[in-house]
């Protein structure tokens, strides 16, 4: 097995692959004890096993596949919540159903992944969430956005809302963003180059101290910041 690497929060990658086909599980187990810094700490094939070895193996990172006989996956979800210190999710799922894809950001899953994706993006969205980041591909993040905004409570918003020290321009992207523009898109409704959306995105994450856009998104909508554009 390749040696293990720390991740930045200083502890190994230890991953919990729940998933009820057992073909699915070997291959993923093969996958990671593969790649430097995995180890497979364990395997679940239904829900009530996999909230019993998380609270037994205390992974950092779970695979969790949303269809599951005993528990479902959004139903082991809010259980690995309410643990003292609750692993990364990251959903591996054969099929987009996106009100559940969804429900599982709301319910603390970071990242989503479809099964047919390649070994390297399955690889570099643990990776991700392992950092406590988001990860969800461009394909899927444009749907998911509105999906989320639907869903998520939202207040009416208020005079004299905070604007974390963005700039119009800033807030002006940021609703955009929240609105499932792309950056090509969100040029031409500006009327700014691709170059300088772009400027504007990476100042925005410094700004808020965020990484990605759906870590943005759930930020806006959360703190209404595209009412204020």
């Amino acid at each position: 097995m390749p040696p293990l690497a720390e991740n930045t929060a200083g502890d190994y990658a230890r991953v919990l692959v729940v998933d009820d086909h057992p073909a699915f599980r070997y291959g993923l187990r093969r996958l990671l004890e593969s790649e430097p810094g995995f180890i497979v700490a364990g395997e679940a094939a239904d829900g009530l096993e996999a909230v019993r070895l998380a609270r037994e193996l205390s992974p950092n990172v779970v695979t969790l596949d949303l269809a599951l006989p005993q528990r479902s996956g959004l139903q082991v979800l809010g259980d690995l919540a309410a643990l003292g210190s609750p692993p990364h999710t990251i959903i591996l799922t054969a099929t987009l159903e996106k009100a559940d894809v969804a429900r599982a950001l709301q319910l603390g899953a970071r990242g989503i992944v479809l099964k047919e994706a390649t070994t390297q993006m399955i690889i570099e969205g643990i990776r991700t969430v392992l950092k406590g980041q988001y990860w969800v591909d461009r394909e899927t993040a444009s749907d998911l956005v509105q999906m989320v905004k639907a869903l998520l409570p939202q207040e009416p918003a208020k005079a004299g809302q905070p604007n974390f020290g963005l700039s119009p321009r800033e807030l002006q992207v940021v609703a955009a963003i929240t609105a499932g523009y792309s950056n090509e898109e969100i040029g031409l409704k500006l009327s700014i180059s691709t170059h300088t959306v772009k400027h504007h995105i990476t100042n925005i994450f410094d700004k808020l101290g965020l990484s990605n856009r759906m870590e943005l998104v759930l930020f806006a909508i959360s703190h209404q910041l595209a009412d204020n554009a």
